[in-house]
């Protein structure tokens, strides 16, 4: 019975952290969307060179590079909120969801009213390599946070946009 149980215990967290080729966008909007890793492919690339991961204590994680990625500002700008007023937009706010329940958050502002939006990229190559095909898959980073390992997101799976109520 214990061995019954490892068994299914890894198998779940295997399959939790299993890859995915899309985002799915979803929540206060008109009309759910679905991004596969190709369709960013049609979207004009940045690039950062290197960016150090730092955790929550600021301590040395990790450092990413030659990074090529897209703006999630423009990726989310096919998306119609739900709001009769644009002066609602400010009480947005998107969850950006990990396959494995990491989540980070940002307002509507922060994206779209601000220069944290011309930072915050969905992640096409790490270097010079298609990350589709990666262990991290389709990843997250805000390279203007100073702490930057708290809104690394690897394997990002969804977006919920949500209204404060």
């Amino acid at each position: 019975m214990k061995i019954l149980s490892i068994f299914i215990l890894f198998f779940g967290l295997t399959l939790n952290a299993q890859a995915t080729n899309s985002v799915s966008v979803t929540g206060d909007i008109a009309k759910p969307l679905t991004i596969n890793f190709n369709d960013l492919k049609s979207y004009h690339k940045h690039s950062v060179d290197s960016l150090v991961i730092y955790n929550h204590k600021m301590d040395y994680k990790s450092t990413l590079k030659k990074i090529k990625g897209v703006l999630l500002r423009d990726v989310l700008t096919k998306v119609d909120f739900k709001t009769d007023s644009p002066k609602l937009l400010s009480e947005f706010y998107l969850v950006c969801i990990a396959n494995d329940g990491y989540k980070v958050v940002f307002s509507w502002n922060e994206i779209f009213n601000s220069g944290n939006g011309d930072q915050a990229f969905i992640v096409t190559e790490l270097n010079g390599s298609d990350v589709s095909q990666s262990e991290e898959n389709i990843i997250l980073i805000t390279p203007t946070d100073k702490a930057t390992g708290r809104r690394y997101v690897k394997n990002l799976s969804k977006i919920v946009i949500q209204q404060v109520k």
